[in-house]
């Protein structure tokens, strides 16, 4: 395809996997699209160990990676203190609340102690300091991107990813945080709907794409939100993006870090059951619905925490109620949930990631033929 994104990083078609797993990265890239590292979840010893992996399996195509780089975080976790000022932090009713749910759910406790300082040291990965220590791991492998997530790109990371050539990318959910990210030096910007899993805004991808591209132009937008076809592909560059950036889409692939579980949900799932929930990040990210989102929304909650002291709490937890999940637990079953977007109502069956890129390029070509037709031209 000839899109301004194909010719700049050097790839066959203009779709970029966003994934927490190596293998879809890998996969995606070896297949002719930009498979992009989400690396919040790793240290950065972790993170050195997975791009060593991809750089072995991509033979030199192009890749990039994510980093969670918020521009609010709660203050503890930028007061000096560590790992000790954020788990100070949590009111001890947020752990009785939790300890609840596992009770009234029949679901066996995981070692708290251990997890609440291993989740504590998760969550200092978003923190300016963490944030810049996965930077200087990403920026030393041969990566065609860096992203920004949730926040406007820090000086930091623009500096250093110029002086090593890499284009800085950015997340946005309107069109004045895409204005924000360009004057930061954002080099692309993806405009992503409030469709989208994870973390997202309230605009649709429908109406946010056109606007943002009108605000920012000459600078190339990546559609986001919600796509999982090609015929959402076609969509987004009739909207005058120039490619489209994907998640959800990779969750029921066969090399997806999904739990079989939550995989098994998602498949079953319809463009209804995901819900905008602070109880997992302490931001608002879309996720299944789960008796895990209606217990924190409910009544007895005391109320989700800011980030990242709602990772700290809920993270651990969620290992814990994935892995017994897994041996048929009820209780752990209706609580399991993952990041997704709305399109996981078009994800029904189990294919490897490279398929996935071939069945979308296909239906992007169809209906560019469809339209084709409709406007009489051969």
């Amino acid at each position: 395809m000839n899109t301004e994104v194909c010719e700049r990083f050097g790839i066959e078609f203009p779709l970029f996997a966003f994934s927490h797993c190596r293998d879809v990265v890998a996969a995606v890239t070896n297949a002719g699209g930009f498979g992009v590292l989400g690396a919040v979840a790793y240290s950065p010893d972790r993170l050195e160990e997975e791009l060593r992996w991809i750089d072995d399996h991509v033979h030199g195509r192009p890749y990039g990676v994510d980093v969670l780089v918020p521009g609010k975080i709660d203050k503890s976790a930028e007061s000096g203190g560590g790992l000790d000022a954020m788990l100070a932090a949590i009111p001890d009713e947020h752990w009785t609340f939790l300890t609840g749910l596992f009770d009234k759910y029949d679901v066996p406790l995981p070692d708290f102690d251990k997890a609440r300082r291993a989740n504590a040291r998760s969550g200092a990965q978003v923190t300016k300091k963490g944030a810049t220590e996965l930077i200087d791991v990403s920026l030393a492998h041969p990566i065609g991107l860096i992203a920004s997530a949730l926040g406007t790109p820090p000086p930091v990371m623009v500096d250093k990813a110029r002086e090593a050539g890499v284009p800085v990318a950015a997340l946005v959910g309107t069109a004045e945080h895409a204005r924000r990210q360009v004057a930061a030096g954002a080099d692309l910007i993806i405009a992503q709907g409030g469709e989208a899993g994870g973390h997202t805004g309230e605009i649709s991808t429908m109406v946010l794409v056109p606007e943002v591209v009108d605000t920012v132009a000459p600078v190339p937008v990546l559609a986001a939100g919600g796509i999982a076809t090609g015929r959402q592909m076609a969509a987004a560059l009739a909207l005058g993006a120039s490619g489209v950036w994907c998640g959800s889409v990779w969750l029921t692939t066969e090399e997806a870090e999904t739990s079989p579980a939550v995989k098994e949900k998602m498949l079953a799932a319809t463009s209804r059951d995901t819900i905008r929930s602070r109880s997992r990040t302490g931001k608002p990210a879309r996720q299944l619905r789960s008796a895990w989102t209606e217990e924190w929304e409910g009544p007895a909650s005391p109320g989700p925490l800011g980030m990242p002291l709602q990772m700290i709490v809920a993270e651990g937890a969620m290992r814990q109620i994935t892995k017994v999940a897994e041996s048929g637990n009820p209780g752990a079953r209706a609580l399991a949930n993952y990041f997704v977007g709305q399109c996981v109502g078009l994800m029904n069956t189990v294919k490897p990631a490279r398929q996935v890129v071939y069945d979308m390029v296909e239906d992007f070509a169809n209906a560019v033929e469809r339209l084709n037709r409709v406007t009489g031209e051969d």
